[in-house]
């Protein structure tokens, strides 16, 4: 495939989509290489049902007392 830059250096690639990534590596001579990057697959959102779950694993609470963190954080 032979392709043209337009006047603000772009290249068309035939099998390239829209929001394709890719590394471009100068490889000396006029030569490039282009490797296209996997797009990273989209977390899952979190249902109520586990976002909850997750919270009464995981509970925020305090290891120590306000008293401990205090002496702890705080210059003598």
């Amino acid at each position: 495939m032979t392709t043209k830059a337009d006047s603000k250096r772009r290249v068309v690639l035939g099998g390239a989509e829209p929001g394709d990534v890719f590394d471009v590596q100068d490889q000396g001579e006029g030569r490039f290489l282009l490797v296209r990057l996997r797009r990273p697959e989209p977390n899952r959102d979190m249902s109520r049902e586990d976002s909850l779950r997750a919270m009464d694993e995981r509970p925020l609470r305090l290891g120590m007392t306000w008293e401990e963190l205090a002496r702890l954080t705080r210059e003598p």
